[in-house]
């Protein structure tokens, strides 16, 4: 099982986000889940997604919602971001693409956070840390994220999926690996 994290703050552009919109509050996010068809895939990856906004009391929610492409709206998924896929086999080439901008969003994310931390600890005291100056305690949280809109690759039980080896042990203990995407506003 993986940390229950909440989704703290998030501050800094989420790429791909459509122009003009300074603190974004949507992101793509996605789901590699183990099925047979697409549309096994969609209903796995649903439940990851319904897992990370709380529709199970149980769940710890870190997005407020989720739309999937294949759901019709006028401001989120395919309004927002254009076509994708409802589901694509990792190995494919949709599934690819697919892969590689969830893995550089979540990797962009925490370079660009683990660059605060370091500069913080260069040019803070431990007070303007502890006061939280300039975002510093915000940005530690973020680096240590293992849910939310810092992470964009979710495995099947709803663990985001954080480091390369980790990401790299999946792909290679998997078949029949699909990815999933949802639009999710935080």
């Amino acid at each position: 099982m993986c940390a229950d994290e909440g989704a703290g703050v998030a501050l800094t552009a989420v790429r791909g986000a459509p122009a003009g919109h300074d603190l974004p509050m949507h992101m793509l996010i996605y789901a590699l889940v183990e099925a047979s068809t697409a549309d096994a895939a969609l209903a796995a990856g649903k439940g990851v997604f319904d897992n990370l906004v709380g529709v199970d009391r149980h769940s710890n929610a870190v997005f407020d919602y989720y739309v999937t492409f294949d759901e019709s709206s006028t401001v989120a998924g395919q309004s927002r971001w254009g076509e994708r896929p409802t589901a694509a086999p990792v190995d494919s080439e949709a599934g690819q693409e697919l892969l590689g901008d969830g893995w550089e969003t979540t990797k962009s994310a925490f370079e660009r956070n683990l660059q605060t931390v370091k500069d913080a600890l260069d040019e803070l005291s431990d007070e303007e840390i502890m006061r939280d100056k300039d975002l510093a305690r915000c940005a530690f949280q973020r680096v240590g994220a293992a849910k939310g809109p810092e992470i964009a690759l979710y495995e099947e039980h709803g663990c985001g999926i954080r480091d390369r080896t980790q990401l790299d042990r999946l792909l290679d203990e998997s078949d029949n690996l699909w990815i999933v995407p949802a639009d999710v506003h935080f």
